[in-house]
């Protein structure tokens, strides 16, 4: 169902009446595309940690150590102020009935 020359859908009755709708389906189909790449990546890591659990050690250890970043202070080096206690949260959250 694609044409021969660019691997595209062939032309519908959408596309003679609605560039922009076209132009929608073709960033979906790229969008699909990276995730099918993106899945294929995983499972590639995957099979090569069913294949070589010595590669799962290092994997939870490298894991383990970005956990542990995450619940330090966000970045070295930038000035932290804790003087400003007096202001307001940074999530104002607001009643829904």
């Amino acid at each position: 169902m694609t044409d021969a020359d660019d691997g595209r859908m062939p032309p519908g009755p959408w596309e003679e009446h609605d560039p922009r709708l076209q132009a929608g389906l073709e960033h979906l189909q790229r969008a699909a595309r990276e995730m099918i790449a993106a899945s294929r990546a995983l499972l590639d890591v995957a099979e090569e940690l069913v294949e070589d659990p010595k590669a799962a050690s290092g994997i939870i250890d490298l894991l383990g150590s970005v956990a542990g970043r995450a619940g330090r202070s966000p970045v070295h080096g930038v000035p932290h102020d804790d003087d400003d206690e007096g202001d307001d949260p940074p999530v104002q959250r607001i009643p829904v009935s």
